[in-house]
């Protein structure tokens, strides 16, 4: 087993676990040590496998090691006693009967401790740009740079952001627990909306070579899928209704982009590339959304998606959709969807009735915007179509975004 590829592999699968457990064990405020803890660990083995080899059980050893230098941190550390101590022990669970030097390794309460840091990062004193940034930084173990690179951004820019965010913990003295039940539904929103917009971050990925960050997106999906399995949140409908929208647009994650990381449009994918199992999977999610209560914006996207799903393009396929767009705007209005209702509009109507539809949008800064007013005014006035893809073109952020507008520019020169 070559250590150069396993480590990587290991730092991303394990780096947020493992700092979980050892905040749930010592608290919040231990977050940065704990950090730099894991850190040093996943150095150690670096430097410890490639003269010894990799153990048999290579994760087991991070989360010993990690313990084990956590506890002498512990012991070691005067500032710890002095500043630090005093506080952690008061957010420490002390239910379990466990001891001030022993940290709980098993499945059950890593599983645990991880739903307790999404309830933590995820509070609602946290600013939501900041909340998905920590989602990234302390759930899912991405680096500074990488999460400076999706938000076209430096890494000064995020470690302030994180920096302040972990202040703002601190200050307000949250605990890394479970919410109370009767806080369960606000607090629950919050860490849906931020998982949420971590799919997203990876679906439109910002990235200037990159359309579609898959990385992110299984790390959104990894963690709505714990709260569908939690005691304390599987019997949600919203949290089933995201997991089944998250699973809806994932299966279609081969066909969005080529071999060569080139953009694909929907009506251009082959379908024979959508993953039927993730779409099962999906289906499943999304009967146990809708068994009872009301819709949220997370089953209407999900149906949207559902729909999208469906290969056959029928003009009740679009009047479905744009039915379900009707519906999210009343419920929950956004531009995009907005945007989005406009195209759908233009297939069950027509171009040139959806045209003003989409221009009383007003949203002349926005990529999809040009892009979508563009091809609505193909064939109908053409003059209008080379100029909003033009304006288009210098909004596009990424490689393969300008090459598609580029493509359908040179049809009109042609």
């Amino acid at each position: 087993m070559d250590e150069r590829r396993l480590i990587p592999e290991l730092y991303r699968a394990e780096y947020g676990k493992i700092v979980a457990v050892l905040c749930s064990r010592f608290g919040i405020g231990f977050m940065d040590e704990a950090a730099d803890i894991v850190s040093e660990t996943f150095l150690t083995a670096a430097e410890t496998w490639g003269m010894k080899g990799v153990p048999a059980n290579p994760a087991a050893w991070l989360y010993t090691v990690a313990r084990n230098n956590a506890l002498n941190s512990l012991r070691r550390s005067r500032v710890f006693d002095r500043k630090v101590r005093g506080h952690l022990i008061r957010e420490t669970p002390v239910s379990d009967g466990s001891s001030a030097h022993d940290i709980d390794l098993t499945q059950q309460r890593i599983t645990d401790s991880q739903l307790r840091m999404v309830f933590t990062v995820c509070h609602p004193s946290i600013p939501a740009e900041a909340q998905v940034s920590l989602a990234l930084r302390i759930l899912c173990g991405f680096t500074i740079d990488e999460i400076a690179s999706a938000y076209l951004t430096t890494r000064e820019n995020i470690n302030k952001r994180l920096f302040r965010a972990k202040q703002r913990l601190r200050k307000e003295k949250i605990k890394m627990d479970f919410p109370p039940v009767s806080d369960l539904p606000s607090r629950l929103n919050t860490v849906l909306v931020t998982l949420y917009l971590l799919f997203n971050e990876g679906y439109y990925s910002a990235s200037p070579d990159k359309v579609l960050r898959k990385d992110f997106c299984l790390e959104a999906m990894r963690l709505v899928y714990m709260l569908t399995t939690s005691q304390l949140t599987s019997g949600i409908q919203n949290v089933q209704a995201l997991m089944a929208l998250m699973c809806f647009q994932a299966s279609r994650f081969d066909a969005r982009t080529g071999a060569g990381g080139e953009l694909i449009l929907y009506e251009q994918q082959d379908s024979a590339l959508w993953d039927r199992q993730l779409i099962d999977r999906g289906n499943q999610f999304f009967v146990q959304a809708s068994s009872q209560g009301e819709l949220s914006r997370y089953h209407l996207e999900a149906a949207i998606a559902w729909w999208h799903t469906n290969q056959t393009d029928t003009q009740e396929k679009w009047e479905n959709i744009l039915r379900l767009y009707n519906h999210l705007l009343v419920l929950e209005y956004s531009p995009v969807a907005a945007l989005s209702r406009s195209y759908a509009y233009s297939r069950v109507y027509g171009k040139e009735k959806a045209i003003p539809e989409a221009e009383s949008l007003r949203l002349d800064g926005n990529l999809f915007y040009h892009s979508l007013l563009g091809d609505l005014y193909t064939g109908i006035d053409d003059r209008q179509a080379v100029t909003h893809l033009e304006r288009a073109l210098k909004l596009a952020g990424s490689a393969p975004e300008q090459a598609v507008l580029r493509a359908k520019l040179e049809r009109f020169s042609s």
